[in-house]
């Protein structure tokens, strides 16, 4: 088959297209799906392409969910956000690494997320300040007690 005749090929075009994006980084099913379907490819060849992908191992939404998972909360991230954009990701399971993490390490995490951005300093007497930090902490996708958690930390070195 000529270079042309292959491009031309929607099944090859498919295959193609897909495995480019996925040496770039981990896509799941339903991304990879929706970025096939913008280049006006086929929904049935899709279907083909991608089942064959998983049947080799190229793709696999548990081990995107994990890779992504684990990427967002490296970036302080809390598990409400992270599952919120699994879920519109196209992946329904909750991956191993958030069922691992303790509810002390998502406080961690968020304590972290504080001091980084605001300091640990005492907020009790300031309405308006514990709620804007509240606010943040809610926007990366940690709980209400998360939240609590963080604002009553405070800085070791900090005397009041």
């Amino acid at each position: 088959m000529a270079k042309d005749e292959k491009e031309q090929d929607p099944e090859y075009k498919a295959r193609s297209v897909a495995l480019r994006l996925l040496a770039r980084r981990e896509h799941s099913r339903y991304e990879l799906s929706l970025k096939l379907r913008q280049r006006q490819i086929d929904g049935g060849i899709i279907d083909a392409v991608l089942d064959d992908y998983e049947r080799e191992g190229w793709l696999d939404d548990h081990r995107f969910a994990d890779v992504y998972a684990r990427q967002r909360m490296d970036s302080g991230y809390g598990p409400l956000k992270i599952l919120a954009e699994l879920q519109q990701r196209g992946v329904k399971h909750s991956p191993e690494c958030l069922a691992i993490a303790s509810e002390d390490d998502w406080c961690r995490s968020a304590i972290r997320m504080r001091e980084k951005r605001f300091g640990l300093g005492c907020v009790d007497n300031n309405l308006s300040e514990k709620l804007r930090q509240a606010r943040f902490l809610n926007r990366r996708g940690f709980s209400a007690s998360h939240v609590e958690q963080a604002l009553e930390a405070r800085d070791p070195d900090h005397h009041e």
